[in-house]
C-alpha cells in the first residue's frame, strides 16, 4: 500500500521468485504465476468492495494501527487491503487458507464477505477456514 520505485518493484518481483523456487517449489507440479497479471484479482476486489461496508473496513486492528503510524493519514488503499485479500482467497474458492495470527480477522472479513455474497446472489463461494501456522 506505500509507493514503490517501479525499478526496486520489478527487482522484488524477481526476488521472491527466485525465493520461492529456492525453496523447493517444482512449477511443474504447481502454478506459479504473478499476481498482478490477473486482471481477475482487481475485478472481483472492485466487485466485492462494492458489497462491503465501511464501518466493518474501519474496525480491523491493522487499520487502525497502520492508520495511527501514518498520522491518521492512512491511505484507500491501505483501507480497501483486506478487500483484495478476501478477492485473492475468493477467486479460487479456497477452502482452507494458510495465515498466521495476525490475519485471522482478516479471513473472517473474507468469510463474511463471502457469506454475504451468497445469500444476495446465491451459493458461490465455498467458506474458506484458517489453517494457522505454527511458530
Amino acid at each position: 500500500t506505500m509507493p514503490k520505485e517501479p525499478s526496486v518493484l520489478r527487482q522484488n518481483i524477481l526476488d521472491t521468485t527466485a525465493a520461492i523456487l529456492a525453496c523447493g517449489i517444482d512449477p511443474k507440479k504447481c502454478f506459479l504465476f504473478r499476481q498482478s497479471l490477473v486482471p481477475e484479482h482487481a475485478e472481483l476486489a472492485w466487485i466485492l468492495g462494492c458489497i462491503t461496508n465501511v464501518p466493518r473496513l474501519l474496525r480491523l486492528p491493522q487499520w487502525k494501527m497502520k492508520c495511527a503510524s501514518q498520522n491518521s493519514e492512512g491511505t484507500v488503499g491501505l483501507l480497501t487491503y483486506p478487500v483484495l485479500q478476501a478477492a485473492d482467497i475468493l477467486l479460487y474458492k479456497s477452502t482452507r487458507v494458510p495465515v498466521g495470527e495476525d490475519q485471522v480477522l482478516h479471513l473472517e472479513l473474507a468469510q463474511d464477505i463471502a457469506q454475504h455474497f451468497n445469500k444476495k446472489y446465491g451459493e458461490f463461494f465455498p467458506m474458506p477456514k484458517a489453517i494457522l501456522s505454527e511458530m
